[in-house]
């Protein structure tokens, strides 16, 4: 409908911007979609994100829709600095964005030193302990999942960066452990082989097998399909069950730590784990070969 004359300017504020194309990639949006919900909460119209930043509207439009090229870091910091956004962990976004969009190294250099240095790389306090505690059980279950230490530290740190982008909004709600998790999920999940529907978790039988050290190649193969059914079975569990599994058993992790790194209660971790190994017992305590596949459940 359109906007009648002499309407009340302030009942356009905050408006959300035209949706963003579809022809986006899932690195762009990964900071894109951020920024488009603090201009939102900010209140600010499209014409006063002009003011503040130095560039035309028709420029602005594109760069929130995720239209034409992809953005250069000067017009994106411009925003950024407009919409008080901390500047590190957006560009470390924007850079992985830059490379998705087949950017070279020269080209993403080059648009870095367009714009002045930027200041200290300090996260909030109480977001640079949260990281602290964190990391090392985040990067062990992307592990599993992405089967690259390389892979899974990157999964790892856009999820941090994300978390540090939106610090705000994950702190002002009830549970903020559970928030993160769901965020280092979402970022796995899209990065993870998948296999019918499902994230591909066979890697973890080969690794299982050569921890076993077994040497006999016809024994390890029956090992290796065993396994690999196994954990075919792990990936088709509820997620929550699912999660908790792979933290336990496959990464380690102690049980009294799981509740505190998924943000759920210990009861709630407790009967997820039950029923997890519950299940698994009924569809694989023994195989055709003899097998007993709860010993990696112990």
């Amino acid at each position: 409908m359109p906007e009648q004359p002499g309407g009340d300017p302030h009942s356009r504020r905050g408006r959300p911007p035209e949706p963003i194309g579809e022809e986006v990639g899932a690195a762009h949006r990964t900071w894109l979609e951020p920024v488009r919900s603090r201009l939102v909460a900010s209140g600010l119209t499209l014409d006063e994100l002009v003011g503040r930043s130095g560039y035309s509207k028709t420029r602005l439009s594109e760069l929130l829709r995720g239209k034409g090229y992809y953005p250069g870091w000067e017009i994106t910091y411009s925003v950024v600095r407009a919409l008080d956004l901390p500047p590190w962990p957006l560009r470390r976004l924007w850079t992985a964005a830059a490379r998705e969009a087949d950017k070279n190294q020269v080209w993403i250099e080059n648009r870095i030193r367009a714009v002045q240095p930027l200041g200290p790389d300090q996260p909030p306090v109480a977001h640079r302990g949260f990281t602290q505690i964190m990391r090392r059980p985040y990067t062990a279950y992307a592990r599993a999942f992405l089967q690259s230490d390389d892979r899974a530290q990157r999964a790892v740190g856009e999820t941090f960066d994300i978390l540090w982008l939106t610090w705000d909004v994950a702190i002002s709600g009830p549970d903020t452990p559970r928030h993160a998790w769901q965020m280092l999920r979402s970022r796995v999940m899209s990065r993870a082989v998948q296999r019918n529907g499902h994230p591909d978790l066979r890697q973890a039988a080969f690794d299982t097998v050569a921890q076993a050290g077994i040497t006999d190649l016809g024994e390890r193969k029956s090992r290796i399909d065993t396994m690999a059914d196994f954990f075919d079975a792990i990936v088709r569990l509820p997620q929550d069950q699912m999660d908790v599994i792979v933290l336990r058993h496959l990464c380690g992790v102690r049980p009294d730590a799981v509740p505190g790194i998924v943000g759920l209660t210990p009861a709630m971790t407790h009967t997820l784990d039950h029923h997890a190994r519950g299940a698994l017992t009924g569809l694989y305590l023994r195989t055709g070969t003899g097998t007993d596949t709860t010993d990696t459940l112990e």
